[in-house]
């Protein structure tokens, strides 16, 4: 993903300018990007982080003051978005990414208070402990995960849910999936092998599209088609522009081929 954030960086029309993304995806993100890339898929990770930033953009304007980034990777929003001094940002990944992403940006001053948890997410004790912790530094908190959840199973997305929704102060959570027939699509390409052969393969589409999360205390309140945003940020290759460009039925809208979410807390939790 930071190999894609730095070629968008690079462009002159740029939706962002990530100075730090080269260096965190080194040479290693270059090979990994080469062996998974059979056509131009920079597009979607252009929109995806677009998406994100106005997202994140939005809730600190709505009164926001902390931001949960779960499986963060190599992410350096807190370091290139113009965010308040004051804003508390929480990066929670594993710990050897958080151990190669603090070395390189030991240097780098982040716009925000930012801190790092080392942490598994499928510890479900210690994600808990970790959840009830962060929870309670502030009174309004926005989760995100981008790219986390697509690798989880439909009992584990509903699990972790589950645990935010016990978080009061877990206002809004900002989440990224696919369609059931995109994951299938996603399964078969290249990048859905290496997935496969790193242990980590594509899970979740659910059938439900954005609806798979009211049972677990989670109201969808915006759903942004990722093709039909790429399409207005120019970004969408001339192979699917016909997929965003054509009518779009009740259902589409609801429930788009792959998009970006917003959900509220279910105010009985």
């Amino acid at each position: 993903m930071a190999v894609y954030r730095a070629r968008e960086t690079e462009r002159p029309d740029a939706h962002f300018r990530d100075p730090y993304a080269a260096v965190l995806a080194g040479d290693r993100g270059m090979e990994i990007s080469r062996a998974t890339s059979t056509s131009d898929r920079g597009w979607f990770f252009t929109t995806r982080t677009v998406l994100f930033d106005r997202f994140i953009t939005a809730e600190i304007a709505r009164g926001v003051d902390l931001v949960v980034n779960l499986a963060a990777g190599v992410d350096a929003r807190p370091y290139r978005m113009e965010l308040p001094a004051s804003l508390q940002w929480i990066e929670i990944d594993l710990p050897s990414i958080i151990e190669y992403k603090s070395a390189i940006l030991s240097a780098a001053q982040p716009k925000c208070r930012l801190e790092r948890v080392p942490l598994d997410l499928a510890d479900l004790e210690a994600r808990r402990r970790v959840f009830a912790d962060v929870g309670a530094r502030a009174p309004r908190a926005l989760v995100m995960s981008e790219g986390l959840v697509v690798y989880l199973s439909e009992e584990e997305v509903g699990s972790l849910a589950t645990d935010l929704a016990a978080i009061s102060t877990f206002e809004r959570w900002a989440v990224e999936f696919p369609s059931p027939a995109l994951l299938q699509m996603m399964s078969a390409h290249a990048v859905g092998q290496v997935v496969r052969d790193a242990g980590a393969p594509f899970k979740f589409g659910p059938a439900a599209g954005p609806g798979f999360f009211r049972q677990f205390g989670w109201q969808p309140i915006a759903v942004e088609s990722m093709l039909r945003f790429a399409l207005q940020l120019d970004r969408l290759p001339e192979r699917l522009r016909m997929y965003a460009m054509g009518a779009e039925s009740e259902d589409a809208r609801q429930r788009p081929a792959t998009a970006v979410c917003l959900f509220e807390r279910s105010a009985s939790r």
